[in-house]
């Protein structure tokens, strides 16, 4: 493929090598709406959608997002078959046979109170009660079994243009209150293991998610990387289900946890470790900073945003609705879009201002349905780009999809690779107090423009004697 070699106005280091070949190239120049000077050959190869993530590579920066698509083998397997670049697993976990702390196992018989409020805790708080009560972390472990996680039926709503629950307009919004896996661990752990001796050169991703118990995960963790799995994807986000025992978004929304267990995490993780965000929080950037000073190689943002998807206006019950009751769930679709691209801007600014983003990845969630919806993640420094609920909506082929607009619109730029344009509206945005100190300046600019010529090449001679006035003071 003949190469294209780039400048960005306002500069701009590439954060990844990609091997050239060498051939005689006829350069253009022509100006980028995203800000470059392009320089490419007349060629007509195809553009290069592959990329390369913490090691890792992968045929195109599509990847199914952890959820439903990723919930067994035959679906993950579906999966490569149709030309994803990698596959996140739905979340899967393991925890002690113990139910009273959620914790460990407890040394002393403690009463039914005691139970019941241990994993309400405060992280501090139940340090302090594990010492005195004597509570070790559990040697017996297994994975969440039905009458630990236990889904519902229904569990989605929709959100369409038209509203009233009409059945004919387009989908925009969807909402789940769905749980992580209820899947047995050891059988996810097979089929890991059976998709990586069928696929070796493909990517799988684990999502892992556990409790408050440094024991817990490190043992899930050794358990996940023996079926040789390539990365993990850290499941610090889940809008719903088992907060109290600080699974999920419980840990993504407090710094201070988040610091603890990503240190566990690291210590013990072999693989590259993506850390998932909580879009539920004022400022996305403080988790994802305290996630990769923790050790962690890359981060995915977003996942849902709670919500309640609405209410049945006929029966004035909440959907989606269980026997006449509902519960807050996890917004995701095409609605969510700018959303995630404003939380993945963020990071994507702290990353290179604070971490220099040539060392860690970031992948882009929330909303993808077209190759343009990509190109924004990308266009705002994401590395790769997830997709979940929309393979719900569309079916695992619409990767095909994904995968040719995407390509014409890297041939409409000259890109021959997604590091070509990696980040590059990043430097576009500002302050609102910028803005208007750049408004008042173009202002300014024009105003002169058109009060006379700035010089010698402005001259037209159309109307030679009204340009001569326009540059007269009396």
């Amino acid at each position: 493929m003949a190469s294209i070699s780039f400048t960005q106005i306002g500069g701009k280091n590439p954060v990844a090598e990609f091997s050239r070949r060498t051939r005689p190239e006829v350069r253009l120049t022509r100006p980028s709406r995203v800000g470059f000077r392009v320089f490419a050959s007349e060629s007509k190869a195809e553009p290069d959608l592959s990329v390369t993530v913490n090691g890792l590579h992968m045929p195109n920066p599509f990847v199914i997002g952890s959820g439903p698509p990723g919930t067994n083998y035959t679906v993950m397997k579906r999966a490569f078959d149709e030309g994803w670049g990698a596959v996140i697993a739905k979340t899967c976990t393991r925890l002690p046979l113990y139910a009273g702390s959620g914790r460990g196992e407890c040394r002393l018989a403690l009463p039914p109170f005691m139970e019941r409020l241990l994993p309400s805790l405060e992280p501090e708080t139940y340090r302090s009660w594990a010492k005195a009560l004597a509570i070790a972390p559990s040697a017996t472990s297994v994975s969440l079994e039905a009458d630990k996680v236990k889904n519902v039926t229904p569990r989605y709503a929709r959100l369409r243009v038209d509203g009233n629950g009409s059945a004919k307009g387009q989908i925009i919004g969807w909402e789940n209150i769905e749980l992580i896996s209820d899947r047995p661990l050891d059988i996810m752990l097979k089929e890991f293991k059976q998709l990586k001796e069928e696929y070796p050169d493909r990517i799988l991703i684990a999502s892992i998610m556990e409790e408050y118990n440094k024991a817990a995960w490190e043992e899930l963790i050794d358990r996940v990387e023996q079926t040789g799995v390539d990365a993990l994807e850290i499941n610090f986000s889940c809008p719903h289900g088992m907060p109290e025992r600080k699974m999920g978004a419980a840990v993504g929304q407090d710094c201070v946890l988040l610091e603890e267990v990503c240190g566990w995490i690291n210590a013990k993780a072999t693989v590259p470790v993506w850390a998932k965000m909580t879009p539920n929080i004022t400022d996305i950037t403080q988790p994802a900073r305290v996630a990769l000073s923790s050790g962690c190689e890359g981060v995915s943002a977003i996942n849902t945003i709670m919500s309640v998807m609405g209410i049945n206006l006929t029966t004035l019950r909440p959907e989606p609705c269980v026997e006449g009751y509902s519960t807050p769930g996890g917004y995701s679709a095409k609605a969510v879009h700018p959303i995630a691209l404003a939380k993945v801007m963020n990071i994507a600014k702290l990353m290179k201002s604070e971490f220099g983003d040539t060392d860690y990845s970031l992948s882009g969630i929330g909303g993808v349905e077209s190759g343009g919806d990509a190109a924004e993640f990308i266009l705002l420094g994401a590395n790769t780009v997830q997709v979940c609920t929309g393979v719900m909506m569309h079916g695992y082929g619409v990767v095909k999809k994904l995968c040719s607009e995407l390509k014409d619109f890297m041939k409409q730029h000259n890109f021959s690779s997604i590091e070509d344009f990696r980040g590059a509206s990043l430097e576009y945005f500002t302050t609102h107090t910028d803005l208007v100190r750049r408004q008042q300046e173009a202002i300014k600019q024009r105003k002169a423009i058109r009060k006379g010529l700035q010089s010698d090449k402005d001259w037209t001679g159309d109307g030679f004697v009204k340009e001569t006035e326009s540059m007269v003071s009396n």
